[in-house]
């Protein structure tokens, strides 16, 4: 590593400090923008995020700042990284939001999008929602609602 590059330190909620290279951490925009207004200290504090979360947050920004990465490398591993547990796509949404990190968010989004487009059945058993309905007020909006069953 060269003398040059200046390192950043972000502490997580849970107390864990991440020593990045500000290249890479100034990918979040909120981080960004605290350098250039020189509002950093020695440690950048990150208290919407958990290390958990933020393993991944720089798991994806690594992998999106090597020089020799292709388009079609960096699209599996896209397609690889949305592949989690909905609440740690969650998690990934919040910090992603919190970091103002476009690129996380707009990929994280597109997934749960893509995780909707099943039956109400499908939806709740993919984000663990317990239906609590019953047939028969399931039965009597489905009859007010009956253009939307067409």
């Amino acid at each position: 590593m060269s003398s040059s590059t200046k390192l950043l330190t972000l502490k997580t909620c849970d107390g864990k400090e991440f020593v990045l290279d500000e290249s890479i951490a100034v990918r979040s925009q909120t981080i960004k923008n605290m350098v250039e207004d020189d509002c950093v200290s020695n440690v950048i504090p990150l208290p919407n995020v958990h290390s958990k979360t933020m393993t991944k947050v720089i798991e994806y920004w690594k992998k999106h700042s090597e020089e020799d990465v292709s388009k079609d490398m960096l699209l599996e591993f896209d397609k690889a990284f949305v592949k989690v547990h909905h609440s740690i796509l969650h998690a990934l949404i919040l910090a992603a939001n919190f970091l103002n990190n476009k690129e996380i968010l707009d990929i994280m989004c597109q997934e749960v999008a893509n995780r909707i487009k099943g039956s109400p059945q499908e939806i709740r058993k993919e984000f663990d929602i317990k239906n609590d309905i019953t047939s028969e007020e399931e039965e009597a909006i489905r009859k007010e609602n009956a253009w939307a069953f067409e």
